[in-house]
């Protein structure tokens, strides 16, 4: 029977929904990573690799697809996409659509994409090709990575190490040794209650707020321009919600701002939260607290570009230079726990997350031969 190709893997995929449990609105026929994991396994197993399922949490585990080697192991390469969506706008989303040299659907270049022209390229190989003497190539497909990363965690905590990691994301095909980590910070103000009609007996924490958020707008955007990576250029702040006070006629005893720092290789989220202090301090602006909220660490990526393995996915690639993306992803989890890490995958993130979501059809075909052709080099 003939493999099926990606574009068709990729049709399959976005018709099993598998959207993060965690994200809302939660509706159980669609969430979890199970439909897509079964799927994926029966393709497998009918292809004869060998399949793992590593446990993360009830009912969610990592998916492990490999290609032994011929001989005993001596590296090992991780093709690393992720299964978990976020919910589709609407429902017709859920079924898969090629028009215009297009493939619609939700996850179509989040990752789904790079699901299909991963697990293609291995098919490939397999049925194709010769099994690498000391190489064991895995399809390592992995869980909740729109919410908290607890699959590459659970990786990362396992103590399972690759000569390199391909974590699938929509890269345009380039092949990405850099980006950016996230933090939310929280900035809180205090102030003191007092009836509105004699505002001058309290202090405003709106009022106070606002300094803030001048301070922000002003010294912290100029502060973080004067910065710059090569791959990545300049850290960013985005302000993105803001809560205070209780009705008009009581002055505001508290006020609740949080926003989105990205940060460079060499910044973290205590840092960040840091600085934010001192820009405040500097002003003279009073009554702030500034807190890191997100719950586990999300830092940045930097992996050189000399490792042999990622010069030869380059090649394959036709890329010149690496690439940096602005966005975070498992990467930097799999990287940070010893497996030198970069990026790869068909789409653009502008397309992802959105009502419209898709890949273009010259895409997928383009990383799944670079996949391909990497592959078949790494066997030779």
């Amino acid at each position: 029977m003939s493999q099926p190709n990606a574009i068709q893997l990729l049709c399959e995929l976005i018709a099993l929904p598998s959207v993060n449990p965690e994200l809302s609105p939660y509706n159980p026929a669609w969430a979890g990573e199970q439909r897509v994991a079964d799927f994926l396994m029966a393709v497998a197993a009918q292809a004869g690799l060998d399949v793992e399922q590593q446990p993360v949490a009830p009912n969610r585990f990592n998916l492990w697809i490999r290609i032994c080697p011929s001989g005993p192991v001596k590296k090992r390469l991780w093709l690393a996409p992720h299964l978990d969506t976020v919910p589709p706008a609407h429902p017709n989303q859920l079924r898969p659509v090629i028009r215009n040299s297009r493939c619609y659907g939700r996850g179509a270049c989040d990752t789904k994409g790079s699901v299909a022209s991963m697990l293609a390229a291995m098919l490939h190989l397999a049925h194709h090709g010769t099994r690498p003497a000391g190489v064991e190539i895995s399809l390592l497909a992995l869980v909740d990575e729109e919410y908290h990363q607890a699959g590459s965690r659970a990786v990362a905590a396992s103590g399972r190490r690759a000569d390199l990691a391909i974590v699938g994301e929509p890269t345009q095909c380039r092949v990405v040794t850099a980006h950016k980590g996230n933090a939310w910070i929280q900035i809180t103000t205090r102030g003191r209650a007092a009836h509105g009609s004699t505002p001058d007996k309290g202090r405003n924490a709106v009022e106070i707020m606002g300094q803030v958020i001048e301070v922000l707008s002003h010294q912290g955007q100029a502060a973080l321009r004067r910065r710059s990576h090569p791959l990545l250029g300049h850290p960013t702040l985005s302000l993105g919600c803001i809560s205070g006070g209780t009705q008009p006629n009581i002055v505001p005893d508290c006020c609740t701002l949080s926003l989105d720092r990205r940060l460079l290789p060499g910044e973290t989220a205590a840092t960040a939260c840091r600085e934010i202090q001192r820009w405040l301090h500097q002003a003279g602006v009073r009554h702030a607290q500034v807190a890191n909220v997100k719950p586990v660490p999300c830092p940045p990526l930097a992996t050189p570009a000399d490792d042999p393995w990622i010069r030869q996915l380059m090649k394959a690639a036709s890329c010149n230079q690496p690439a940096g993306v602005p966005f975070f992803c498992d990467a930097a989890i799999l990287a940070a726990s010893g497996t030198p890490s970069v990026v790869f995958g068909p789409g653009h993130v502008a397309q992802a997350h959105t009502a419209d979501e898709f890949v273009t059809l010259a895409q997928m075909e383009k990383a799944t031969a670079i996949l391909c052709r990497f592959l078949t080099q790494l066997a030779a």
